[in-house]
Parts: C-alpha cells; structure tokens; sequence
C-alpha cells in the first residue's frame, strides 16, 4: 500500500471511529448512499510517473476545498489515490478498476494514459461508475461505448496536434521527422500532426519506438540521416534518454518539439542548455502563479515535497469539481446521478451562473440556480462524448536554463 491510500484509510477509519463515538447512532441508509467516493486512477510508478504529482496535487486541492465548503449533499467527500502503472504493466490498471467498481465508488479520476483507459474504461463504465480522465487525448476514446459515463477535460488530439503542426509550418520547416511512441497515444498525435504538416506542403518522415525505449542512438541517427529541418518527439519519459541522443548525434536542439507528455523542466538535466529554442504544445490555458502556489501548498501538506511541475494539475481540479457539482445538482452522489447533470454543469447558458469553484456553485444551487462551471484549464463545456470542446493549447519555449515559458495560447474546438 503506498503512503497516499495509507493516509487515505487511516483518515476513513479515524472518521467512522468518531462517528461511532457519537451516541453510537446509526447513520442513515440514504444518507451514506450520498457519500461521494472518488478514486483516482494516476500514475505512481511506469513511464508516466514523473507527471503524477501534479495530477496528485489537483486532487487534494480539490478535495480539500470542497470539504472545507460543506462537502457534497452534507456529506465529506472521500479520496482514495491509486495507481494505474503504464501500458507495460496494466495489470496494476486492473487491479485498482476492480477496487473501484467492489467498494462501489461514484467517480475514478483517470487513467493519465489513453492506453491505459482503453485496458479499464469497459469495467468502470460498466459498473456504472463516472469516469473522468485528466488527460486522456486518443481521438478514438470520443465515441468508445461506454453508456455515457466517461468524460475527460483534456482536449483530443485533433486539437493539439492540430495546432503543433500549423506552429511548425508557421516556423518555416518544410520537412519534419517525427519520433514517436508506438502506443495509441504516440499514433493518434502523429496521425494528426503529419496530416496537417503534408497537407501544409511539409516533407514527413516517421520513427516509432515501443513504450519504455531506453535505447534512442538508432533512431538519433535515422533522424540525423534524414536532415528534416525540425523534429517531433511524442514520448513520456523515455524523453530523457531521447534528448541526450538527439545531441550526440548532431540534431539541432532548438529545432526539436516536444508534446503534453514530455513538456517538463529539463533544469536538472546535464543537456538542459541543449534545448534553448525548442518549443512544445500542452492542453490548457495559461496557469496562474495564484494557482500554481495552490498546487504547490497542496501537494506539500500530502507529500511534503517541492511541486515542480504543473502539467495536468488544472485539469485534474477541474473533473474533481465538475463531478461535485454534477452530484449536487442531481441531490445524489452515485454515479448515474453524476452522469445526468455532469454535461449540464459544464455548458454556459441563459441565466446560469458562471462559478469558478465548489463554494461558489454550491451557494448557487441552493438558492435554487443552474450553474456553468468554468475551470482552471478551460470553459470545459462536454458535447454528447463527454470531449471538453471549447479548449486551449498553451505553446511553450526553452530558455539555455532547460526551463520553459509559455510563449501563447490558441484556442479551438477540440473535436472538429
């Protein structure tokens, strides 16, 4: 058990023990059925780990505020952090679908991976339980048949690929390799990227690597043979070993670019300076420093460890709240009580009341309002799949320090 789901149980068993303390009165039966149970489904340990501690700290701030406002239906919302490994190891997925769907939880929160959802979105959904990814970006996952229960606040990949390709034709590149991780996640982005790159006029050539590749001189070198003027490289973590072999070899750093799951600070790496001038694409609006020092709180009270990045922490807030607010406006907190006004809570509308946070909208639903949430990464705003479609693409640029700034944001639909 990891110290996260120790702290978890500890603090469920500390509450049912005070409750129990109380007059030894039972609690009842409709009451505990409104009890929203969330578990979130992230990467602990795998490729994806390195991105997890944002996605952690969005949850706890969550979490946290919500309780802090009253909880959902007067009742505390429960969190329990899980891990999802990667697309080596789904059986970790597995196991933490199935303790989702035996302690009957209302929402899971992830998968982080696309790949990984494909391996438990059948499971979940099929128990009717809301699933809701922070980052799922696979363009196929829009129409999967899951009755309706999964949603996610990442825009698809129709939309950044979409918008890495058009920044590297406004670039001037007239001929791109792009290396990529031979996943669905890593094919949906290079489909979408190199159909707008050969429709903009751009020579396209392509490398695809397994997950977990530890070994990139062989693809350096196929890049270096091919004297493209710009280079994509849609991996996760696999990016540090990448990078350095994209130096020995001779490619140029400030031609590479980089996608939502390599979009990290370099800093410590000893090729930091190597990619002063490269560029990157990520899902989301510019964060705020009043947000990022939220997150940053958050993840040291529960971790006690510095928060560096922030990439999918606005998005991992987002579906925690967008699903508190859905169970409060349905008076019920189970799953296809979620479902039913998660959709109608997101979209903006004729006397609704824009709120930006739990207190807000719970205030507004008691004085008998609709309300349309707008997020920290977005309007949000599902169609009929449960896709986030008015949505942003932050472009981002690396300084000789290996860290990034965001240089714009270009909003688009994230289905079209």
């Amino acid at each position: 058990m990891s110290a996260i789901n120790k702290r978890v149980v500890a603090g469920l068993l500390a509450a049912a023990a005070s409750t129990a303390l109380v007059g030894s009165a039972v609690v009842p039966a409709s009451a505990a059925d409104n009890e929203l149970k969330i578990q979130a489904i992230i990467p602990l340990t795998g490729a994806l780990a390195f991105l997890s501690p944002p996605e952690i700290a969005g949850l706890h701030l969550a979490v946290d505020e919500i309780n802090a406002a009253g909880g959902v239906n007067g009742q505390q919302v429960s969190l329990d952090i899980t891990d999802s490994g990667d697309g080596d190891t789904l059986s970790i997925a597995d196991q933490s679908a199935t303790k989702a769907v035996s302690n009957g939880v209302d929402v899971v929160i992830g998968a982080a991976a696309s790949g990984v959802t494909r391996s438990i979105i059948n499971k979940i959904t099929g128990a009717k339980i809301v699933q809701i990814s922070m980052s799922n970006t696979a363009p196929d996952l829009s129409t999967w048949k899951d009755g309706g229960y999964y949603f996610r606040t990442a825009p698809s990949d129709l939309l950044q690929g979409r918008i890495l390709a058009n920044q590297i034709l406004q670039d001037g590149k007239k001929s791109v390799s792009i290396v990529y991780q031979n996943t669905s996640y890593g094919v949906g982005l290079k489909d979408v990227a190199s159909g707008v790159l050969t429709k903009g006029g751009a020579k396209v050539k392509t490398f695809a690597f397994p997950e977990n590749e530890t070994n990139f001189a062989t693809y350096a070198t196929k890049v270096a043979a091919a004297k493209t003027d710009a280079t994509i490289l849609i991996s996760y973590d696999e990016c540090k070993k990448a990078l350095p072999a994209f130096q020995s070899k001779g490619i140029k750093g400030s031609s590479v670019y980089l996608v939502d799951g390599n979009l990290i600070d370099y800093s410590a790496e000893s090729y930091a300076k190597y990619l002063a001038g490269a560029k990157g694409t990520n899902p989301g609006k510019a964060t705020s420093d009043a947000f990022k020092a939220k997150l940053s709180a958050a993840y040291k009270k529960y971790e006690n460890k510095e928060l560096k990045d922030f990439v999918y922490g606005a998005e991992t807030y987002d579906a925690v709240n967008l699903a508190a607010i859905a169970a409060q406006a349905a008076g019920s907190s189970t799953g296809p009580a979620i479902k039913s006004q998660l959709t109608a809570v997101s979209l903006a509308g004729a006397g609704k009341v824009t709120v930006t946070n739990f207190a807000a909208a719970l205030k507004a639903i008691k004085a008998g309002k609709k309300v349309n949430y707008d997020g920290f990464s977005g309007p949000v705003e599902f169609d009929k799949n449960g896709d986030p479609t008015g949505a942003y693409i932050g472009i981002y640029k690396y300084d000789a320090t290996g860290k990034n700034t965001l240089v714009k944001v270009v909003a688009g639909n994230s289905v079209k």
